[in-house]
């Protein structure tokens, strides 16, 4: 294992059978929580992780294939990632997982690692996940390919911290945009100072690597009727712990859809209605009694199974 220390919290790298992984392990407690974050995130980028250290439990984000310094060819696949994750606990003798929480794009391995291991894991949380449903759309896809290229990741995410440190205003404009289903203006305005500057410290952060490009091509062929999504929506109807799906209408980036189509797939799932404005559900008023519902759940009875 390795480690390093560069922009965000430190991280590790383990080799396991399928590649290298990065990770970062934080212990609070003897329960363990898994973190999968979404696009353009990684392992030493913190995301809603507050409320599992407060309950007393540790904390291991791992980067998703393409982000930060887990190769693309590590998993290859949600399913395949998912078996990653699985032998990363045995390494770190991680026996249980109280719950693995999928965020965004990461919610397609969030759900296969419950699935495929459920004597692993007791509960699944889901916050703005992607389910089986369609995504992105085609503008999304098109701007995705094109500005998060090999040849042009590195320029794209150059200007755009650039542009959070020199016009802030603009910057959250330019990025909240297309989180949001409502006009950007007031959503801005919304923002308390404190959310303001959360968000800005995370957008000049970001970078996508060949992580959101993947994430583009496993979506390809998502949707009901095509085989992606048809496996997807299979992997959701085996989950048998209890889970918890967190979302908003106000969604720009992933739609309510996709938290209503898994809410109605995943055995026994309860979905929680977010008043939130936009994608980041972590940055509205109503979070705190969230995250007071997101506490409660960690303290129900989980299942895992043999």
């Amino acid at each position: 294992m390795t480690t390093a220390h560069g922009a965000g919290r430190p991280t590790r790298v383990a080799d396991l059978t399928a590649g290298s992984v990065e990770y970062r392990l934080e212990r609070h407690g003897p329960g363990t929580v898994v973190m999968l974050h979404g696009g353009h995130m990684r392992a030493g980028l913190p995301l809603g992780e507050e409320v599992f250290a407060k309950a007393g439990f540790s904390v291991l984000a791992l980067s998703r294939p393409g982000y930060g310094r887990t190769p693309v060819t590590t998993g290859t696949s949600p399913d395949g990632f998912a078996d990653v994750i699985a032998e990363l606990c045995g390494r770190l003798s991680i026996a249980e997982v109280a719950a693995v929480v999928g965020q965004s794009a990461g919610g397609p391995t969030a759900i296969a690692l419950a699935a495929r291991h459920p004597g692993l894991v007791r509960r699944l949380i889901l916050e703005s996940a992607v389910g089986f449903l369609p995504w992105p759309g085609r503008r999304t896809r098109l701007a995705g390919n094109l500005l998060f290229a090999p040849r042009t990741e590195a320029a794209t995410w150059a200007l755009t911290h650039a542009l959070m440190r020199r016009a802030p205003q603009a910057g959250l404009r330019l990025l909240l945009r297309d989180l949001t289903a409502r006009p950007v203006g007031p959503v801005l305005a919304g923002l308390d100072e404190t959310h303001r500057a959360a968000l800005l410290e995370l957008f000049t952060r970001m970078r996508s690597g060949s992580g959101f490009r993947t994430d583009l091509r496993h979506m390809k062929a998502a949707g009901p009727g095509r085989d992606g999504g048809d496996e997807r929506a299979r992997r959701a109807a085996q989950v048998t712990q209890p889970t918890l799906i967190i979302a908003s209408p106000d969604d720009g980036a992933v739609a309510y859809a996709q938290a209503e189509a898994l809410a109605g797939t995943i055995p026994g799932a309860r979905l929680v209605t977010s008043r939130a404005e936009s994608h980041m559900i972590w940055f509205s008023e109503d979070y705190p009694a969230i995250a007071a519902d997101i506490a409660a759940f960690l303290t129900t009875e989980g299942t895992a199974s043999p």
